[in-house]
C-alpha cells in the first residue's frame, strides 16, 4: 500500500514520543507509537525505561475504547518485536487486538526481530507500510542500529575549540573555552550516551568527575584509558557517583593498585597495546559486551586523533567559541598529521546550532 500523506505527520509524532526515552531505555532502542482512528489520534505511548512495557503496548493501553482498535492504524518508528525478551512480543498484541494496518518507520536490526515482526503481521493479514521517514527513524536509533550491525558501540567525539582551531592556550589552559549554555548541552549529551570516555591526561589536568550536573539525566558509565595505571585511586572519577571502568595495558596487570581500585568499585580491565597506545577496538568490544551501545569521547587531541586514525568514530560534536588563541596553542586534531589533501578525513555536516555565543557543528565521519 502506498504511504498516505498523513503517515509522515503521524510518524513525526512517533519520533517526538520516542525521544522521551533517551537516556533511560538503553540498551533498548527509543520507540514511540501513535494509534489513529478516522483521522484522530486515539492513543499514544513510548518505551519509558529498559525492562518496562514497549511503546506499542503503552499506546494500545491508552486507548479508552478498545473496540476502535479494530478499525485503526498503529504507527511505530521501529519494527514491532516478535520475540520474548524482557516483555512479550508486541506483534502478538497487535494481532490479538485486531488492528488492521501498521505503519513502520524502519526495520529492527536485532537478529531476533529483523524482518520477523513485519512477517508475522503480514501472515496474520495485517496491512503493513514500511519506510515512512526511514532515515529520520534510523538516525534516532543510530547507536542501537550501529551496535547490532557492527558489534561495536556508536562513537562520538566531543571537542571545544576557538575559531582558529585551538583547544588550549600555549600554556595548556583550556577552562573555559565555551560558555555556560554550551557546557550545559555537553552535560545533556552525557545523559544520552551510555558511556563517556577520557584518557588519563584529561583526568589528571582537572580531576574530572564526568557526571551530569548542569541538567537532569542519568550519569553515564565513566571509562578511563590509563595505560600504565598512573592515576591515584583518590581521583574524583573513581568516586561512587557513577560506575567507572578503567582500561590499562596487560603489561601492568600485577600492580597492587589494581586491588585498591577494585575495592573502590572500579572495574579494571586489561587490553593489548600497540606503539604505546591501548587497542581501542578491543576497548570498544569489551564495552559492547557490557551492553554499552554508545560512547561519548571527551578526551583531548591525542585520544580524538587515535580514534579517527583507527576509523572508529561515527560522529563529531565540535563547539566553536568566538575566540582566538593563535601562536603555539594546541590544535584539535594536530596529532593526525595528514600529509596530503587527498588523505583528509571527510565529514558530512548537520545543520549548525548556536548555544549562547558558541557554535555547535555536528558532523558524521564518511568511512
Amino acid at each position: 500500500m502506498k504511504p498516505m500523506l498523513d503517515d509522515a505527520a503521524y510518524m513525526t509524532r512517533c519520533l517526538e514520543l520516542a525521544r522521551q526515552g533517551g537516556g533511560t531505555v538503553s540498551p533498548n532502542p527509543m520507540v514511540g507509537s501513535v494509534i489513529v482512528c478516522d483521522g484522530v489520534i486515539i492513543g499514544e505511548g513510548f518505551h519509558k525505561r529498559y525492562g518496562e512495557a514497549h511503546a506499542e503496548v503503552n499506546a494500545i493501553a491508552s486507548v479508552v475504547d478498545q473496540e476502535l482498535l479494530r478499525r485503526s492504524v498503529l504507527y511505530v518508528n521501529l519494527e514491532p518485536c516478535s520475540h520474548f525478551g524482557k516483555t512479550p512480543p508486541c506483534s502478538d498484541l497487535i494481532i490479538e487486538k485486531g488492528i488492521p494496518r501498521v505503519v513502520v518507520g524502519c526495520r529492527d536490526p536485532f537478529v531476533s526481530v529483523s524482518g520477523k515482526g513485519v512477517a508475522k503481521l503480514l501472515a496474520a493479514g495485517i496491512s503493513v507500510t514500511e519506510g515512512v521517514l526511514e532515515s529520520e527513524c534510523q538516525k534516532l536509533n543510530e547507536s542501537f542500529i550501529k551496535s547490532h550491525i557492527s558489534g561495536l558501540p556508536f562513537v562520538a567525539l566531543k571537542l571545544a575549540e576557538t575559531l582558529d582551531g585551538k583547544i588550549a592556550t600555549s600554556l595548556g589552559a583550556s577552562k573555559w573555552i565555551t560558555g555556560e549554555a554550551a557546557r550545559t548541552e555537553v552535560h545533556r549529551f552525557r545523559s544520552l550516551y551510555d558511556a563517556v570516555m577520557v584518557g588519563e591526561a584529561t583526568v589528571r589536568s582537572d580531576d574530572a568527575e564526568l557526571t551530569v550536573r548542569h541538567c537532569k539525566g542519568r550519569n553515564p558509565v565513566r571509562v578511563v584509558l590509563d595505560r600504565r595505571l598512573s592515576l591515584p585511586p583518590e581521583s574524583k572519577i573513581f568516586n561512587d557517583e557513577a560506575p567507572t571502568i578503567l582500561f590499562a595495558s596487560s603489561a601492568w596487570e600485577g600492580l597492587e593498585k589494581v586491588g585498591l581500585l577494585r575495592e573502590r568499585g572500579v572495574t579494571v580491565l586489561f587490553v593489548r597495546e600497540h606503539a604505546g597506545e591501548l587497542d581501542l577496538c578491543q576497548v570498544l568490544a569489551e564495552l559492547h559486551k557490557r551492553q554499552i551501545l554508545s560512547v561519548l569521547v571527551e578526551g583531548g587531541s591525542r585520544l580524538s586523533a587515535s580514534f579517527i586514525r583507527e576509523k572508529l568514530v561515527d560522529k563529531i560534536y565540535m563547539f566553536i567559541a568566538p575566540k582566538l588563541f593563535g601562536g603555539d596553542a594546541l590544535c584539535s586534531f594536530a596529532p593526525l598529521g595528514i600529509g596530503m589533501p587527498d588523505e583528509a578525513v571527510i565529514l558530512r555536516f548537520e545543520t549548525p546550532r548556536f548555544f549562547g555565543s558558541d557554535l555547535l557543528l555536528e558532523a558524521y565521519v564518511e568511512i
